[in-house]
């Protein structure tokens, strides 16, 4: 299937909604407790129940709208599938809240792994859509590193440490609010490596 363009605030909701709508959903009920097949579950299990075919329904959508899916959608998508399956049989928050550890932590050590064999992957994945001299990839994926890994150890700490309340606002809002702050300042920081893809060096081969 053809890669497809679609309008950017559309891609935003669909990648952004799923999460919002666990907040949502889990400030109605938080409060409550629901009898399923005998076991009773408390609002945040139930919310991250429904979280999961939201979460789905979503990547699906993007898919047949773009005609592709990224490595870390579908990382991410197979992630809250295990650990949402793990919360309703155990019946026991901790899994899912241990799900964002595992994607920062993987993400980290996925790109952490590139940088010791001389690679930055994440060029790999987003060098065709942001042009950007070798060097600059290199400092961003290093930076990024160690963002991933502080965010990871960040949701530890919180989660063991804070209320489900708290530890519900702060992975809906305050952990992408970093990254995309962090992304942000560093692309700015970055100009200086990126390359106008009008003035990129043709290839000769094609004269």
């Amino acid at each position: 299937m053809a890669t497809k363009k679609i309008n950017p605030a559309l891609k935003q909701a669909l990648e952004l909604g799923p999460t919002i709508l666990f907040f949502a959903i889990y400030m109605l009920i938080k409060d409550k407790t629901y009898t399923i097949g005998g076991t009773e579950y408390s609002g945040f299990i139930v919310a991250a129940l429904v979280f999961v075919p939201i979460l789905l329904a979503g990547i699906a959508t993007l898919w047949a709208l773009t005609g592709e899916l990224s490595r870390m959608q579908v990382f991410t998508g197979l992630v809250v599938i295990f650990f949402g399956g793990l919360t309703a049989w155990f019946n026991d928050k901790r899994f899912f809240m241990m799900k964002t550890t595992l994607v920062y932590g993987t993400f980290a050590v996925l790109l952490g792994i590139g940088l010791l064999r001389g690679k930055s992957w994440l060029e790999w994945i987003l060098g065709a859509t942001l042009p950007m001299q070798r060097e600059g990839w290199m400092i961003l994926t290093r930076r990024l590193t160690a963002m991933f890994a502080v965010l990871a150890v960040a949701n530890e700490v919180i989660w063991r440490t804070q209320s489900e309340e708290t530890w519900v606002w702060l992975e809906t809002f305050a952990f992408p609010a970093l990254l995309f702050v962090f992304l942000m300042a560093q692309l700015t920081m970055l100009n200086r490596y990126l390359i106008d893809p009008d003035q990129a060096p043709k290839d000769d081969r094609a004269e």
